[in-house]
């Protein structure tokens, strides 16, 4: 079974590094005692969410399906890119017959294809594209009890939906199909892909309400740990990794290695050599999905994400080292400006229209075309923007 299709069917998806007999991750499923007693629960369709007293309705915490339908691009975009011109010079360039139909497109643009005959109830429709329970799973052992006054989270959750209030849990939920894209699709066309958990979440029309203690650092990093362990995991797995492919690994291993120190309990990636090695790969892949698991149980505080912020602006002396090429120092460019933009948000000291903010602007306009980075101006304004951080 391909790697995107693992969480889809499982509510409560952890990922567990298996070094000694490296091939797929091995998977968990916290309803597992379920599964085993009654068979795997089926996949009722989003109609089963849509009706006027559940979230079909009007009020604001009761139109949950209406936002999906009418506003996510979940709802209709990823089953229809396959019907485009450029979905179709894709699909030529492998040899694709019929991409709404075929795994390498299907899994991630219309996942719920992937779902077995034997579990589809009669309300299920392939046509729905990402629906509900491509992110909440299976909802036939939660969908009548889930909205229950005396129902807790955690009750929610041992039934077998799956707990995306848990970072970690989001990020693994969404990461393989908003990044990982193989070589051939790549080289056919595919666009590359960056996952960047906060700031996706704040752009998707909002259906869900964050916890009380939300906090956008925290996520990011979250994220941004998941993405290294799926690079690192697809670079395991290359017999002769490109040199794209290493810049982008490189560049956010890099980053992580930036913000040694942040905590004390966050692993340690900083001993490991950023070279095309297969040890260096699952090293990365272990260590990184260590600090994902321990940086979205922390108790994460304003005062670390403005650590994080200080420490990331003030690292331009590494644009400056010698012998490194333009593609691995505009990847590191590139990782890094996202980075503080998600940072400068969640610090809510910043002001829009500070000078921090306007050389911010500027630092974005030195990465619009990674080929014709100067990397020792683009030192120069993150210089720039670490003095102002302390006006």
């Amino acid at each position: 079974m391909p790697r995107k299709r693992l969480s889809f069917l499982l509510p409560n998806v952890r990922i567990l590094v298996v070094i000694a007999t490296w091939g797929y991750p091995a998977v968990r499923c916290g309803a597992a005692e379920h599964a085993q007693a009654g068979g795997a629960p089926k996949f009722l369709g989003a109609t089963s969410c849509s009706s006027s007293g559940c979230h079909g309705g009007g009020g604001k915490n009761q139109n949950q399906y209406l936002v999906w339908l009418a506003r996510d691009f979940h709802s209709q975009r990823p089953f229809a890119t396959l019907t485009t011109a450029r979905s179709k010079q894709i699909a030529d360039a492998l040899r694709i017959k019929e991409p709404a139909t075929d795994t390498r497109c299907a899994s991630c643009h219309s996942p719920l294809r992937e779902v077995p005959e034997a579990l589809r109830a009669e309300t299920f429709r392939i046509s729905e594209g990402v629906s509900c329970e491509s992110c909440h799973g299976p909802a036939e052992n939660w969908l009548r009890s889930h909205t229950r006054p005396d129902w807790t989270h955690a009750d929610r959750v041992f039934a077998g939906m799956r707990d995306l209030k848990n970072l970690y849990v989001r990020a693994n939920t969404c990461v393989a199909c908003h990044q990982t894209v193989a070589p051939p699709l790549l080289k056919a066309g595919h666009p590359e892909l960056i996952f960047e958990l906060d700031g996706q979440c704040v752009s998707q029309p909002r259906h869900w309400r964050e916890k009380a203690n939300w906090n956008g650092a925290q996520a990011w990093l979250v994220g941004q740990a998941v993405a290294l362990r799926e690079i690192s995991w697809q670079l395991s797995r290359e017999a002769e990794p490109g040199e794209k492919q290493m810049a982008r690994w490189s560049a956010l291993l890099w980053l992580l290695q930036a913000l040694q120190g942040l905590d004390g309990e966050f692993p340690a990636l900083s001993k490991i050599p950023a070279e095309r090695a297969s040890q260096n790969f699952l090293a990365t892949l272990k260590a990184s999905d260590e600090l994902a698991q321990r940086v979205s149980a922390s108790q994460w505080t304003d005062e670390m994400s403005r650590k994080a912020l200080k420490t990331l602006a003030s690292i331009s002396n590494d644009f400056r080292q010698p012998g490194l090429t333009i593609e691995f120092q505009a990847r590191r460019a590139e990782q890094l400006v996202l980075a503080l933009d998600r940072l400068f948000v969640s610090c809510k000291h910043i002001h829009p229209a500070s000078s921090a903010d306007a050389n911010l602007n500027r630092l974005f306009r030195q990465v619009q075309s990674r080929p014709e980075l100067n990397a020792s101006e683009f030192a120069d304004v993150l210089d720039q923007v670490s003095h102002s951080l302390d006006e």
